[in-house]
């Protein structure tokens, strides 16, 4: 179980404030990389490293929309805020993994007319609240007088995480859990951290997750029924731009509106890009997914 945990310590970094951020640019000067006919134009994709469904999905894209022409760059950021942000005012093209319905609703209310929404490519999405597998735990109801037993700590990821804000502001307030518990807050990694060396003392502890996400089935835990619905219906999982995109870019729209995944093609694809490849090989992963899953769809560039 340790040797997972390198992968998202690397980009446990502090709040931004500006796209100015880790960005590093990926791609080619020609469609392809074959050093052939000319770019059909530059495509910013913008993602937070330590969400993993995000950093799949750009890898993913990067690769399709480079081999039929485009020149895309990779643009790293820590805080959805900023991300959003750059995607309404344009610095950022397109964001390859949304969660429009739920967990980032109020960027949506906030952002909205300025985004375009080119579909979603996952449909069972889901924030949960999850304990380790033996604990004796097995609903958010049950946490309700057990604080002590957890210090009073739900350890969460990221302050700006449409996730931290349904924990704090919808599920903890609908199982009365304010006052006895707080929000511990960081970065993903720093949450990965404090759940496996509890499962590796076998102590209580209680965090929050999501699925489709690699860490459910590398740590040993449960998710807690939420018999409020607190933490909100199963969600879509979307390539979002800013407005205007798909006229700009219309060959990468309509490749990219093609693109969707099932739970064992989208786990297979998380897989490996950030466990059995990890940082710094994830065209190695791309190649590797498209080579044995490939045939399975008509929208594959090769």
């Amino acid at each position: 179980m340790k040797k997972f945990r390198h992968i998202t310590a690397a980009v446990a970094m502090g709040a931004v404030a500006s796209l100015a951020l880790a960005g590093c640019a990926t791609g080619n000067d020609t469609a392809g990389g074959d050093g052939g006919e000319e770019s059909k134009g530059t495509i910013t994709l913008g993602f937070i490293p330590s969400w993993s469904d995000g950093l799949s999905m750009a890898y993913l894209v990067q690769d399709q929309l480079e081999k039929i022409g485009y020149t895309v760059e990779l643009q790293t950021l820590t805080e959805a805020g900023p991300l959003y942000t750059g995607l309404a005012q344009g610095d950022v093209d397109m964001f390859p993994s949304a969660w429009p319905e739920v967990t980032h609703a109020e960027y949506m209310k906030t952002y909205g007319d300025d985004l375009e929404d080119l579909g979603a490519y996952y449909e069972n999405a889901k924030l949960t609240i999850a304990v380790p597998s033996y604990m004796d735990i097995d609903s958010i109801e049950d946490l309700k007088g057990a604080g002590d037993r957890f210090d009073g700590k739900i350890i969460g990821i990221e302050p700006g995480a449409g996730l931290t804000g349904v924990t704090q502001n919808s599920m903890m307030p609908e199982y009365g859990l304010e006052g006895e518990y707080t929000l511990e807050t960081s970065s993903t990694a720093a949450m990965l951290t404090v759940l496996g060396e509890a499962i590796d003392n076998e102590e209580d502890v209680v965090v929050t997750l999501w699925r489709p996400f690699w860490a459910n089935s590398t740590y040993d835990v449960k998710d807690l029924e939420d018999p409020l619905g607190a933490m909100g219906e199963a969600e879509t999982l979307n390539f979002m731009a800013h407005k205007g995109f798909a006229e700009e870019f219309p060959e990468a729209a309509e490749l990219v509106e093609q693109i969707k995944l099932d739970d064992d093609q989208y786990g297979a694809l998380e897989d490996l890009v950030v466990n059995e490849f990890g940082e710094g090989q994830e065209a190695d992963a791309i190649d590797k997914w498209l080579e044995e899953n490939g045939d399975q769809f008509d929208w594959v560039v090769e």
